[in-house]
């Protein structure tokens, strides 16, 4: 019965502490170093932009507690719980790729802590959950997006889907677009590699004898880029089309002028931000960085807006009522556009499709749900 007690005099000591401090404390949950480290550094940019604007909720300022997962799956899982165990955060931004949030996800969950991914959009990431919630688009969407952009822009009739076979990301996404591609009259080839590859000629060798329209790259800008590369070599000149996970500088600076003509789907392009807050984002990030934000950048900028919107509206620090107002957010304006968060824990929004052009980022047009 003692231990009992002790037990409870304690956890009810600890909630006094987290509630009772004099600031509000926030987790980041990204990778800063490891294979995908720019995305990290890139949307953490995004987040500090946001708390240099809006510093406060409820009075307090918001501390933010940044943690490494070291681009590592095993990794993502460890730094969220130790945020909620030892940082004693009330919520936390993050993971960005999907197979990280899977793992941190389900920590987050356990432990009743909400988390707000900037980035990742398998769906399987908020899938019977009900504390963890995304910022960007979901896949089946994205993937739509870029199989009507396929047919109709790039009216390409034949795709070859490279799918990492390592990433949720990568096999969700292929999977989305081939299945809406074939269902408006499209054929598809498909091949396979995994993170880490550098040598992809017996694969695209392969592919080109299938003379695609278009080559679909749904995984991260390290292989597209050297795959760009490649293909180039081989003789390739068509279109590529990839997804989100292709936008960072790195992907020019690996794949240099291989990587023109590279489309790919995305959450923003800072030369055509269409809300009032999107424009305030740019001209705040410029200020401070000195160049234009990433999308990525755009989307660690709304997560931090969503969250302390969510804890104002909560009046309440409380992780739990944190969780429900998230679920209850409706046409947000943020940087990227409207945001609606559905019962499921996803965003509802407009896709943006970009083009690498004379090794920049350039906008092309976008679609909406």
């Amino acid at each position: 019965m003692k231990k009992t007690l002790v037990l409870i005099s304690i956890a009810l000591l600890m909630v006094s502490v987290v509630f009772g401090a004099e600031t509000i404390k926030i987790g980041v949950a990204f990778p800063m170093t490891g294979g995908i480290a720019a995305f990290g550094q890139m949307t953490l940019n995004g987040v500090k932009v946001a708390e240099s604007l809006y510093p406060t909720v409820l009075g307090k300022k918001i501390e933010l507690i940044v943690a490494d997962n070291r681009s590592d799956k095993t990794e993502a899982a460890n730094v969220v719980s130790r945020l909620i165990d030892y940082n004693h955060v009330v919520a936390i931004i993050g993971e960005i790729a999907s197979s990280h949030s899977l793992a941190g996800g389900s920590i987050a969950e356990e432990k009743h802590v909400p988390m707000l991914s900037p980035a990742s959009t398998n769906p399987l990431v908020t899938q019977g959950k009900h504390y963890v919630f995304r910022a960007c688009f979901i896949d089946p969407f994205q993937g739509h997006v870029a199989a009507v952009f396929a047919r109709n822009y790039l009216k390409a009739k034949t795709a070859v889907v490279f799918t990492d076979v390592v990433q949720d990301y990568s096999v969700g996404l292929a999977n989305f677009f081939v299945k809406d591609f074939v269902a408006m009259g499209g054929k598809v080839y498909k091949e396979f590699y995994q993170t880490g590859d550098q040598d992809f000629s017996a694969q695209l060798t392969d592919a080109l004898s299938k003379n695609p329209d278009v080559i679909y790259v749904p995984g991260y800008y390290p292989e597209i880029a050297l795959m760009a590369r490649q293909a180039r070599q081989l003789g390739y000149t068509g279109p590529f089309l990839a997804g989100d996970g292709a936008e960072a500088p790195e992907l020019v600076k690996i794949g240099g002028d291989a990587v023109n003509g590279v489309y790919y789907t995305s959450h923003f392009n800072a030369d055509a931000p269409f809300t009032e807050v999107g424009k305030k984002f740019v001209a705040k990030y410029k200020e401070m960085y000195k160049e234009s934000p990433s999308a990525l950048a755009a989307l660690g900028f709304d997560a931090y807006l969503l969250l302390r919107d969510a804890i104002q509206r909560a009046n309440s620090a409380e992780p739990e009522k944190i969780a429900e107002a998230l679920r209850n957010t409706k046409h947000f304006e943020g940087a990227t556009g409207y945001i609606t968060i559905d019962k499921y824990g996803n965003t509802i929004k407009s896709a943006v499709v970009n083009v690498v052009k004379n090794g920049k980022f350039t906008y092309v047009t976008t679609i909406n749900p």
